[in-house]
């Protein structure tokens, strides 16, 4: 059996998804007010001052703390069905579906939140390790729960969940250097939807 272990925003998807969920998430008079206070944030982002973990962790706190849990994960299950599905690249759903057909064990392992996550990869069929939220009964704190899944951490995630020695081949996919860790877990890399040396 062989193992096969794929980035979701930008490899899955045609684009990051993050900014879908929290357009999604928030009210457009909290967004207008969002765009205003974190703007030096995202504009320190684009100008490569601010990492990428910096500013989500920013925008997460000003977008969910406070937020009922229960609320949030309704909105990622109506995020899954309604606006994921217009977002996925046809070639990584028919190499995801040649990985099932062939019995491997197919996982997605992702920066993005489980809110939505785990209701699109229970919809495939398909194993999950990714970000979550912090809670404290019942209310969002606005914090992610343990570190963001993304660089070393996802190959320490992957490494945690699975016994790499178990599977015959390790193919990876990845599209930034958020991936790089990810993709050297593997025999076969594919980065952005090319075969990596």
């Amino acid at each position: 059996m062989n193992l096969a272990l794929f980035d979701f925003d930008g490899t899955i998807t045609t684009r990051e998804t993050f900014p879908d969920f929290v357009r999604a998430a928030v009210s457009p008079q909290r967004m207008t007010r969002g765009r205003l206070v974190l703007a030096p944030w995202v504009v320190g982002y684009r100008l490569g001052w601010v990492s990428g973990v910096t500013v989500r962790a920013r925008i997460s706190d000003f977008v969910f703390r406070g937020r009922s849990e229960r609320e949030v994960a309704a909105i990622g299950e109506r995020f899954a069905t309604e606006i994921l599905p217009g977002l996925l690249r046809p070639e990584a759903m028919e190499r995801i579906a040649w990985h099932r057909a062939r019995g491997d064990t197919v996982v997605v392992v992702s920066g993005g939140f489980d809110a939505y996550l785990r209701h699109w990869c229970a919809q495939h069929g398909l194993d999950l390790l990714c970000s979550s939220l912090e809670a404290r009964d019942g209310v969002l704190t606005g914090r992610y729960r343990g570190a963001q899944c993304v660089g070393a951490e996802k190959a320490r995630l992957v490494r945690e969940r699975y016994d790499l020695s178990r599977f015959a081949a390790i193919h990876a996919y990845g599209d930034t250097p958020e991936d790089r860790e990810l993709l050297e877990l593997a025999h076969h890399r594919v980065y952005r939807w090319q075969v990596a040396a």
